[in-house]
Order: C-alpha cells, then sequence, then structure tokens
C-alpha cells in the first residue's frame, strides 16, 4: 500500500515538474540578475526581519498602546496587524525563503 502510495506521488511530481505552464511560472518567479532582483530580495525578504528581530518588542509594546485608544476601526485593525505580526519577533522561515531566493538568483 505505501509502495503504490510512494509510486503515485512520484508520478505526480513528475507529471508537474514536466509540464510547460509550471515551467514557465517558475521561471518568470526567479528574480532577475540586476542590482534591482538582488535589492527586490534584501528589501522584502531581510529588512523587515531585521527590523522585527532589533525592534519587535518595542513595536508590540507601542501598538498593544495605541490599540487601547483606537478611534476607528480602521486604527483597530492597523495596530492589531503590528502585535500580530511583530509580537514573535522575526521569522526565520522568512530568512531562509530569502537565503533560498539568493541562492537561486546567484545560480
Amino acid at each position: 500500500m505505501r509502495f503504490l502510495m510512494k509510486r503515485k506521488l512520484q508520478d505526480k511530481a513528475r507529471r508537474i515538474a514536466q509540464n510547460p505552464v509550471i515551467r514557465q511560472s517558475v521561471r518568470q518567479m526567479k528574480p532577475h540578475k540586476s542590482v534591482w532582483g538582488l535589492f527586490g530580495i534584501v528589501v522584502f525578504f531581510f529588512v523587515p526581519e531585521i527590523i522585527a528581530f532589533a525592534w519587535g518588542a518595542d513595536i508590540t509594546a507601542w501598538a498593544t498602546h495605541r490599540l487601547a485608544f483606537a478611534g476607528s476601526d480602521a486604527d483597530s485593525l492597523f495596530y492589531r496587524t503590528l502585535v500580530y505580526l511583530f509580537e514573535d519577533g522575526g521569522s526565520w522561515l522568512n530568512i531562509g525563503i530569502g537565503i533560498a531566493f539568493l541562492v537561486w538568483w546567484f545560480y
């Protein structure tokens, strides 16, 4: 039974890898080899995480304080989102994805 499921999964993965639409999508996702491609990777994956690791606790405390005095639903949603994003500090997953994109960008 396990053999059949493993075989089915391998066949499915092979068909996905050979699909021309999937291949085109992966090619379009790769950052361009330019300064702007590198800049995009750094800005979207590393800078927010550095900010979260360095000032995440301060941002969370400030947003929690401001949430108590939020006047509108939009303000409340904004401060709750800040608390949600920064309460745990940075994300090692995002840093890992950024490193993977950098490796992919170089090769």
